[in-house]
């Protein structure tokens, strides 16, 4: 069977089942699993599947996620304080990720008076607010998410795995003690983790109704990340509890 027609087979069955399994899979298409498995990864690649411990399933749709009008409204000042609270973290000279995001979208508002660094970005909100700025902007390629300004797919994914920062600012969904940090999809997932990857440093930017929060895909654990900067809403026994794991500001 030609590798296409296989890996045609192998979409059909994840969109009717939600998922696949590497060894029935195999057993079904009279191929080895190893077969599959670089199936699953030239599937992976092309964006149309996630990959998952023994199988792979379709990627969860990110049209879930608030829309921007709704999240640009909440925690407005408390997001200020925060862009304020990052801003001499950032020195002249240096290339730094801004996640997509209201919170770094703040942060962005900040910098335009700025001419000494180098923004890179997925997020068109972002790139907007900088567009009469002296910064250097460079923005990932993508598809565009509609309603939230965000860039994702393949495009994205190779961009940010050829590029080198000195800080990525990670904004987040859901933070939480033994979760760590997390995102509403394996996309959006994904995608902070390829910036993590590429960044020296990474600060956690997100105001205090992100904590105590669970979301369905895993970005990092505490250890991944430099500090978290958020807003002065945390109570005194959560700020010690977080601070047993994470530098706070």
């Amino acid at each position: 069977m030609h590798p296409t027609k296989r890996r045609d087979l192998v979409m059909k069955t994840v969109q009717v089942e939600g998922k696949v399994e590497i060894n029935k899979l195999s057993d079904e298409l009279n191929v080895s699993p190893m077969t599959i498995r670089r199936d699953l990864v030239q599937l992976e690649e092309d964006g149309k599947l996630i990959r998952t411990h023994g199988g792979a399933v379709l990627p969860k749709p990110l049209i879930t996620e608030t829309p921007f009008s709704t999240k640009q409204s909440r925690q407005t000042e408390q997001k200020k304080l925060i862009a304020k609270k990052t801003l001499p973290l950032i020195k002249a000279g240096q290339t730094i990720i801004l996640d997509s995001g209201t919170t770094t979208l703040e942060l962005a508002r900040l910098l335009a008076t700025r001419d000494d660094i180098t923004v890179i970005t997925n997020d068109i909100k972002i790139a907007a607010e900088l567009i009469d700025s002296q910064l250097k902007v460079l923005v990932a390629g993508g598809e565009l998410q509609n309603n939230i300004g965000a860039l994702y797919g393949p495009q994205t994914h190779q961009f940010l795995k050829n590029i080198h920062v000195d800080t990525f600012f990670l904004g987040a969904h859901a933070i939480d003690m033994e979760a760590g940090i997390t995102s509403p999809t394996f996309e959006k997932s994904l995608i902070k983790q390829l910036m993590i990857e590429a960044a020296e440093t990474t600060w956690l930017v997100a105001d205090s109704s992100k904590f105590e929060q669970k979301a369905f895909s895993k970005v990092c654990d505490f250890n991944l990340l430099s500090g978290f900067i958020s807003d002065e809403n945390i109570s005194d026994d959560k700020k010690e509890q977080l601070s047993s794991r994470i530098k706070i500001i």
